[in-house]
């Protein structure tokens, strides 16, 4: 991508002014995505992003800077601008790049790229055409397919010279179910760090079946009245309430800066001893997963919380030089645009002991939430809210009627300690994780959990 001679001079020129630390971040990345709506292909896309971003420290004083070019002169012209923004002392420093090869524990069988998009679209239309089959009151179903692949080099002042690939792939189906003029939406999506291996894994026909189930059964579903009871959340996509309510108050890019609510809280217990919850981006063909996180350091399992204890956060360089503390290989970016910053990758609660259909049983009058959505959170104070787009009423230990509109309100200091039933059964979800350093894939698990007591929104 960049010959090491190129980078060797770029880091020369970074470093020329003073800074302690420079970084060389290049990238080609090819993406597609395919929508299809109402049976016809609506559009195809193909992008190419290709750049460079520069990088420097000096203490934790941190300048960056990026070019929309891979030649040669926009690489030393982007390297000598973030110099001159730190304007210091002028160092001569000897740069020894060494080729770093991490090895790949995300094998590809089939790469997108050599695949025919009438392939894609196939399999696409056929899970389409499930989800409009399943019922009459399927109004309109849409299909989008994604293919992403995505090289970078990094390369650093303190010798580091490593090149990563990432192909991922993710199919998902989303429709409308109509009645009397109501509307009511389902979804269904999967998607790996695998190419087209992935058609193989997954029923085109069971994905579109699923998206119309949720539909439906929501169109059909009455409302929960609103209040405080205990709430059981299912495995899988449940896990977004530890991801959004926990884990951004886990990222030290807040917590460097004093703005978390475990903010120096380590090897204090912050939730349940029935709670341990891992971050993980060495999971193969995993959705978030990474060999390397994008400044170089290679992806690790951590233990956030271990029976209830705060044992680590998840670290990149420049906030690791804020608070004396190693990188986790959690620093990620969208692309060269973006600075880099503390991240998650595959973030979930571990299995527990207890069984779920006991779990069920314990609830007297609560709300089963089968499928979580979308909700916002502020880290600084763990505040969050979110709706439910599938949920049931639990009466006397057992799953009943579906409910619409339920939404989750709490505190994810709270909602930690009042996890006290974890089940045996994980699941993971894949989403977009957005935040300063742009919109990232990461997964999202747990088993089935019950939370003792939280607000419920209804009506």
């Amino acid at each position: 991508m960049l010959s090491r001679e190129l980078v060797k001079e770029a880091l020369r020129r970074a470093l020329a002014t003073g800074a302690d630390y420079a970084e060389v971040f290049a990238e080609h990345s090819l993406n597609k995505n395919i929508n299809i709506i109402s049976g016809k292909t609506d559009k195809i896309g193909d992008t190419v992003i290709a750049g460079v971003g520069i990088r420097i420290f000096k203490g934790t004083r941190c300048v960056s800077g990026s070019a929309s070019s891979l030649d040669s002169a926009a690489v030393l012209s982007c390297a000598s601008k973030v110099a001159d923004a730190l304007a210091d002392t002028a160092l001569v420093q000897d740069i020894v790049l060494r080729e770093r090869l991490f090895g790949d524990i995300h094998p590809v069988k089939i790469v997108p790229g050599d695949v025919r998009n009438a392939e894609k679209i196939a399999y696409l239309r056929e899970a389409c055409l499930a989800a409009k089959d399943y019922s009459d009151e399927v109004s309109q179903v849409s299909g989008n397919y994604l293919e992403v692949d995505h090289k970078i080099l990094i390369a650093t002042s303190e010798g580091l010279f490593a090149q990563d690939r990432q192909i991922r792939t993710r199919v998902s189906v989303s429709s409308i179910a109509s009645k009397d003029g109501e509307n009511q939406t389902g979804g269904e999506n999967h998607g790996a760090r695998k190419g087209l291996e992935l058609f193989e894994e997954f029923d085109p026909k069971a994905i579109g079946k699923e998206a119309s189930r949720q539909a439906v059964t929501m169109l059909h579903a009455g409302y929960i009245q609103a209040g405080n009871m205990p709430v059981a959340i299912e495995n899988g996509f449940g896990g977004v309430i530890f991801h959004e309510a926990c884990g951004h108050s886990l990222e030290a890019s807040g917590v460097a800066l004093g703005q978390s609510q475990f903010a120096g809280k380590l090897g204090e217990q912050i939730a349940n001893t029935k709670v341990t919850a891992i971050d993980d981006g060495t999971i193969p063909n995993s959705w978030g997963s990474v060999n390397i996180d994008d400044e170089g350091t290679p992806a690790q399992r951590n233990v956030l919380i271990e029976n209830g204890i705060l044992k680590t956060y998840m670290i990149d360089k420049l906030n690791g030089r804020r608070m004396g503390m190693a990188s986790t290989g959690n620093s990620r970016r969208q692309s060269y645009t973006f600075e880099p910053t503390s991240r998650m990758t595959n973030t979930y609660i571990a299995a527990g002991e207890d069984e779920d259909k006991e779990i069920i049983s314990s609830i007297e009058y609560g709300l089963y939430a089968k499928r979580m959505g979308g909700g916002s959170v502020n880290p600084v104070t763990g505040q969050f809210n979110f709706a439910v787009d599938e949920g049931y009423v639990i009466r006397n230990g057992e799953i009943c009627e579906p409910v619409r509109g339920a939404s989750l309100i709490g505190k994810g200091s709270e909602i930690l300690m009042n996890i006290d039933m974890v089940g045996k059964n994980v699941a993971r979800a894949q989403g977009m994780c957005g935040a300063s350093s742009g919109s990232i894939p990461t997964d999202v698990g747990q088993p089935l959990i019950r939370v003792s007591s939280i607000v419920v929104g209804g009506r």
